[in-house]
C-alpha cells in the first residue's frame, strides 16, 4: 500500500512557474512508476507526465512537452513536477499517481495509487 500527498499547487499569474511535490509512504516507493495527472473542471481526467521507477525513463503529454519536468528522489519518496512557462490551460487540480509495473503508463486506469490532488491556477 502506497500514501500519497501532493502539494506545491498554488495561484500563478501565466508565464509564471510552479514546482509540485508528491510524498510517498511505503518502503516499495522506488520499485513504482509515478504519473501525473490533472482534470479541469468540465474535462476528463488526463495524463501529464510519467517517470520509471530509476528515474530513466520520461514521458510527457505534448501539451506539457518543453514546459514540465518531471524527476524523483528515491531517498525522499518523492516526485516532483516543475512545471515552468504556464499557461490558463494548465489550471486544473493534479493528481500524482504510483503505478506497480514497471511500464511508464499514460493511462489512469494502470495506476494503483492516487494522492487527493492540488490544485493549479493559472490566471491571464
Amino acid at each position: 500500500q502506497v500514501q500519497l500527498v501532493e502539494s506545491g499547487g498554488g495561484l500563478v499569474q501565466a508565464g509564471g512557474s510552479l514546482r509540485l511535490s508528491c510524498a510517498a509512504s511505503g518502503r516499495r516507493f522506488s520499485s513504482y512508476a509515478m504519473g501525473w495527472f490533472r482534470q479541469a473542471p468540465g474535462k476528463d481526467r488526463e495524463f501529464v507526465s510519467a517517470i520509471s521507477w530509476s528515474g530513466g525513463r520520461t514521458k510527457y503529454a505534448d501539451s506539457v512537452k518543453g514546459r514540465f519536468t518531471i524527476s524523483r528522489d528515491n531517498v525522499k519518496n518523492t516526485v516532483y513536477l516543475q512545471m515552468n512557462s504556464l499557461k490558463p490551460e494548465d489550471t486544473a487540480v493534479y493528481y500524482c499517481a504510483a503505478d506497480r509495473n514497471f511500464a511508464v503508463a499514460t493511462m489512469d486506469g494502470e495506476y494503483d495509487f492516487w494522492g487527493q490532488g492540488t490544485q493549479v491556477t493559472v490566471s491571464s
